[in-house]
This record gives C-alpha cells, sequence and structure tokens, in this order.
C-alpha cells in the first residue's frame, strides 16, 4: 500500500491551490493529487469546456494572488472576459510553475476514505481507475478533499424519456454534444442559471431554434448583470470586494474587518437600515433599468424573481460578444414559464399542454452538493460537519441539543440583522424538482433531498473535537464567490497551517476544554446558519455556502487566524475605497513563512 504525507482529492481551482500550498510549506514531505477526470481545471478542465464558456471575471480579477495572468503570456485582453480555454492555459501553467503537475493521477476516483486511528490519525483511501475500474489502496496522515461544488451533475429522469428520439444531457455534458449545434433544427434548454444562459445563447447564435423552459415552481431566472454597474461604471466584481461597500451586507463575520461600530449603526440602527436598504434598491434597479426586461416579452420572463440583496453566487454577469438580449428577442428564441409533463417520439410536452418540437433536451438541472465520497466509519459524516439524513426520533437527545443550537444560532442571528426577519417570498408555488410531476430520480443524493447543511468551521474543517484532536482533514473550495481564486490561495495556506498546527486562532487548540470546544462549535453553528436567512435560495439550508459582498470579511478573517494583518492598502482612504484584487494578497505566504521561520 503506497504511504503518503498529503493527499488532495481534486485537481481544479481549489484543489491545485491545496496543494501548491502544502509542497511550499512542506517541501520534503510526500504529496498525492488524486483527479477523476482526464484533465486538470475542475469546471475549467479541457473536455467541459463548452462554446463561448468565459469566467464572469475581467482580466486581472481571476487569477491567484502569487501568480499573474499575463495579457502578454497567456493572449488575453484589457477588459476581457477570460475565455474557457485560456483559464484551463492558466491553471496548467500554474500547475507547472509550482512543480504539482506531475503529481497528479488522472482518471483516479477517491470512492472511499476511511478514518484510519483516533489517536494518530490517518486515512485509508479507495482509489478507483475511471478506465479500468480496478481498485487500489493508499493511505495518507493527511486528506484535503476539493471535489468542487460543480463535479457531480444531477440529470432526472423525464417521463417517457425511452421514447424520445433526441439526445437528453446534462449542460455539463454540453462539450460531448456540441454537434447538436450543427445537426439540430431546434433544441429545448431546461434551467434558468448562467450555464442556462450559455447555453441558449450558444445555440441560438448558431441558428439552432431554441425553446427556454424555465420551471414555474423553481427558483426562476438567476440575476443577469452588466459587468459594469451603478453610475460610475465599476466592475460587479470590484464593487462587491470594496471595504466600505462590504459594510452594506449583513455579514456574521463581518466583525473581523475591524469596523464593528459602522456596521452596528448600518445594521443595528433605524438610519443605518434605512441607508442599507436604499443602496441595495439603487443596486436592483440600476440592473434591472440597464437590461430594460419589460421591453419584450421573452425578456420578461428571465426577470428575476429573487431580491438582489437575498441573493448570492447566483449573481451572474453579463459576458456574451454580443447582446444576449437581442438573440432573445430575435425569432431564434421563445421562452417559456412553465413544467415539463413529459417526453414523446420527438416533442418536449409541458403541463399546460405545449408541444416543443426539438432535437435535443439540454438540461441544467443542478448539482449535488455532497462530497461524492464514501466517508468511514459509518455515521462519522455527522462529526465531520457535512450533510446528512436528518434523525426524526423526537426523543434523540443529540438532535434536541443540535435544534436548540440552531435556535439559538436564529436568535442571534436576527437580532443583530433585523433586516434578515423580512424573509421574501420569491416562489409561493415553489416545488422540489424531484416532487415535480413527470420527474423523477432515483439518486440518493439530489440537490432537493432534505438533509442537514454544512457545519464546517471556517467553511473548512470539522468541529468535531475527535477529529481535531488528529488534526487530519479538511475541506477546500465548499464555498464559493466572486473572489474564488484569492479564497484559494488563503484557504489553501490557511489548511496547511492547520495541519500543521501553526495556526494564531487554532480550533484544535480547543481539545480538552469543553467550554472552549463549545464556543468554536457554536461559532461553527452560527456562520454556517447565516446563510438560511442572509441567502435563502443559494445557500439556504440545503446547499454550499456561498457570498459576495462578505468575501473580503472572509479573507481578513482568515489572515487574522494565520497572525497577519487583514488591511492590505496604504492610507485609510484606500483601504475603504479602492477594491481589493489578487495582487493585495500576493505576500501571504512570505509574511506567514517569515512569522513561522
Amino acid at each position: 500500500m503506497e504511504k503518503f504525507d498529503c493527499v488532495v482529492v481534486g485537481a481544479g481551482l481549489y484543489g491545485l491551490a491545496a496543494a501548491k500550498q502544502f509542497r511550499a510549506l512542506n517541501q520534503e514531505s510526500s504529496l498525492a493529487i488524486f483527479e477523476s477526470e482526464s484533465s486538470i481545471g475542475g469546471t475549467w478542465a479541457q473536455h467541459r469546456i463548452y462554446p463561448g464558456l468565459k469566467s464572469n471575471n475581467l482580466l486581472g480579477t481571476y487569477e491567484y494572488p502569487d501568480f499573474p495572468m499575463t495579457a502578454e503570456k497567456f493572449g488575453v485582453k484589457e477588459n476581457e472576459h477570460l475565455p474557457g480555454n485560456k483559464i484551463h492555459a492558466y491553471l496548467q501553467a500554474y500547475a507547472d510553475h509550482f512543480g504539482i503537475g506531475d503529481l497528479i493521477r488522472f482518471n483516479s476516483k477517491v470512492t472511499v476514505a476511511e478514518h484510519i486511528d483516533e489517536d494518530e490519525g490517518g486515512w485509508q483511501l479507495t482509489i478507483r481507475n475511471m478506465r479500468t475500474s480496478q481498485e487500489v489502496n493508499v493511505f495518507t496522515r493527511s486528506l484535503i478533499v476539493a471535489t468542487g461544488i460543480t463535479s457531480d451533475a444531477f440529470l432526472p429522469h423525464f417521463d417517457g424519456q425511452e421514447t424520445f428520439r433526441g439526445k437528453v444531457f446534462h449542460g455539463k455534458d454540453f462539450p460531448q454534444y456540441k454537434g447538436t449545434l450543427e445537426e439540430g433544427q431546434a433544441v429545448t434548454v431546461f434551467g434558468a442559471t448562467k450555464f442556462a444562459w450559455d447555453a441558449a445563447y450558444a445555440y441560438a447564435t448558431a441558428g439552432v431554434n431554441v425553446h427556454w423552459v424555465v420551471r414555474s415552481s423553481g427558483h426562476g431566472p438567476c440575476w443577469m448583470t452588466p459587468p459594469y454597474v451603478t453610475p460610475f461604471k465599476k466592475w460587479i466584481e470590484e464593487l462587491a470586494n470594496t471595504r466600505v461597500l462590504t459594510w452594506f451586507s449583513p455579514c456574521v463575520w463581518g466583525h473581523a474587518d475591524g469596523y464593528p461600530r459602522i456596521r452596528n449603526f448600518l445594521h443595528g440602527t433605524g438610519p443605518g437600515r434605512l441607508l442599507v436598504e436604499l443602496f441595495w434598491k439603487f443596486m436592483e434597479n440600476d440592473v434591472l433599468s440597464l437590461n430594460n426586461y419589460d421591453s419584450h416579452p421573452d425578456t420578461a420572463k428571465l426577470k428575476p424573481w429573487t431580491r438582489a440583496f437575498f441573493t448570492g453566487p447566483s449573481f451572474s454577469i453579463d459576458n456574451y460578444d454580443t447582446s444576449i438580449w437581442d438573440v432573445i428577442k430575435s425569432d431564434l428564441v421563445k421562452v417559456y414559464v412553465g413544467e415539463i409533463d413529459h417526453l414523446s417520439d420527438d416533442k418536449v410536452h409541458l403541463a399546460d399542454g405545449t408541444e416543443l418540437k426539438c432535437d435535443a433536451l439540454l438540461a441544467h438541472t443542478g448539482w449535488k452538493h455532497v462530497p461524492c465520497i464514501k466517508f468511514l466509519p459509518e455515521g462519522i459524516e455527522t462529526e465531520m460537519g457535512l450533510p446528512h439524513a436528518i434523525p426524526q426520533h423526537s426523543e434523540d437527545v443529540d438532535l434536541g441539543a443540535r435544534e436548540s443550537l440552531l435556535q439559538v444560532a436564529d436568535e442571534e442571528i436576527l437580532s443583530r440583522f433585523p433586516m434578515l426577519r423580512k424573509q421574501p417570498v420569491w416562489n409561493a408555488n415553489y416545488v422540489p424538482m424531484t416532487e415535480q410531476r413527470g420527474i423523477k430520480s432515483n439518486d440518493e443524493i439530489t440537490p432537493y433531498k432534505p438533509l442537514s447543511s454544512y457545519m464546517l468551521h471556517r467553511f473548512m474543517v470539522p468541529p468535531s473535537e475527535r477529529l481535531l484532536r488528529t488534526r487530519d482533514i479538511a475541506f477546500a473550495g465548499v464555498i464559493g464567490n466572486f473572489s474564488n481564486p484569492i479564497t484559494a490561495h488563503l484557504q489553501g495556506l490557511w489548511i496547511n497551517a492547520y495541519l500543521k498546527g501553526q495556526l494564531d486562532n487554532d480550533p484544535s487548540a480547543a481539545v480538552g476544554d469543553s467550554e472552549a470546544i463549545a464556543k468554536m462549535q457554536y461559532e461553527t453553528v452560527l456562520h454556517n446558519r447565516f446563510g438560511k436567512w442572509r441567502y435563502p435560495t443559494d445557500w439556504g439550508t440545503n446547499k454550499t455556502p456561498g457570498f459576495i459582498f462578505d468575501a473580503v470579511p472572509y479573507f481578513d478573517l482568515l489572515q487574522q487566524d494565520l497572525g497577519l494583518s487583514p488591511h492590505r492598502k496604504r492610507g485609510f482612504w484606500t483601504e475603504m475605497w479602492s477594491p481589493y484584487g489578487p495582487r493585495d494578497y500576493m505576500s501571504v505566504n512570505e509574511e506567514w513563512e517569515k512569522k513561522h521561520k
């Protein structure tokens, strides 16, 4: 059996950063990266780059802090949304530059991870070769799980699918079905996420007729914003990372930025909350006005059903080469708000009797949000803070204690942020997709199955005293935001400092102290429960954590744990008004290593 000091599962954006950080801090230690697919990149893997795929971000805002994406080297332009193939090339160059590319074992899926020793720690992994189906076991002292939140696609079964002559596939597999762009005369696109917008645009600009179905009992269309908003025409990702503007987002860990009085005024007083409401109303109206949804019947059907204030990472950016609004208004696109009832020979049938003749059904039906790894021994996922089935027995003492803790956290969140009490009714007729007529699923885990929510400390490590004692597992990339490369870099450093026991604010230091453990576990519940109220559709209680205007305070929190100063600008005015970007975190590794030399 092979043995490693550390194994990273996943070679996407977060897995590469975690592996690079381990390599940088542990030069003499052994490391392996297991990737179930055939190339690196996760969402940006070579085989997943569909026609027209681009980042929401512009050049300079989607890169690791210590590895700039230069226009000269990667062939990208200023003020350009980054093409998917360029991001893939960038990630490959990153892996090669830091010497981790040769450590990746492709087509190797970790199916089982068993915790071996309660005293010394360590995990025995079962690895399946995706080409031969052969399995081997390896042992690792430390395990970093970075399987991502868009890795395991959920595709339900549609009634009548067996008789449908066309192709039925998930948007993840769009590249494998790109022939439908050339061969098809009409397609049905099902869903209203950014992936669905991309698909509708790709088909229509290729001359294929698009029947675009938005589920009437679902979450509705995602927010689509121009890259530049407000009268000052600022990049949306820069706005989200400008410290002054982050104060207008109620954030349960916001105090980490060092400005509690301003935050208390804005969210704890009537005049402050009025300012916050005006800020978000202005932002929302600006986007709605720029998009001019009501100018055409089909664009009107794509107006968001949620309020911008309560929207998280599903907030998307118009990054198309030509006007997508003109495409939607053309004769090539027809938008329907309804339900798919069944499929037949060459048609998709809606519940209201509408028949959509088409050659293919591309379904953007979501992602399984739980890591596709079986953790052992049985039941350990409850200790790990991973989503799991909730016991229904009222006599369960632990269940009662957990419910009580959630209630206390809810009370604190709502007392600190009274605005969150006014939860939006975004769809009074909402029905989980798997409970909708005509759609079924035999999958054990779906995006709609009632499970407990994530409960990871700092969204990375289990808050269990037993697992804190061994300090041998962490999760990277469970969260999402506009600044994922920065998050990946800082999480990678934080995780590796944690595994080495070198955090200034170390959760494992609470082991053996019941009061300290209780305090740390409550903070974990508080931070994770926050999503239920702040981002009810994007995060809620049954999805992975994700936020937008709360990213900079999260970076502050991680840097404080590392013993670093979170304020990285020169001068008060710059600190307040200059957007935080990757270059601001370029030196965090050097600072931390100097501190621990």
